[in-house]
């Protein structure tokens, strides 16, 4: 029986992380947070619209 392969630790790639995840991370947060409330006011505006067409 043949021993798993073991892929050799890259640590370029984990400093890169390292580095660039405190940028990424807050970044998707922030977008994350403006496109829900872009969606979330064009759902109201959408409901709105509906609701005044009597």
């Amino acid at each position: 029986m043949k021993a798993p392969i073991i892929k050799k630790f890259n640590l370029t790639m984990a400093l890169q992380w390292l580095i660039f995840l405190p940028v990424i991370l807050p970044l998707c947060i922030v977008f994350g947070a403006f496109q829900g409330i872009a969606a979330m006011v064009e759902k109201m505006a959408q409901r709105m619209w509906i609701d005044l067409e009597l």
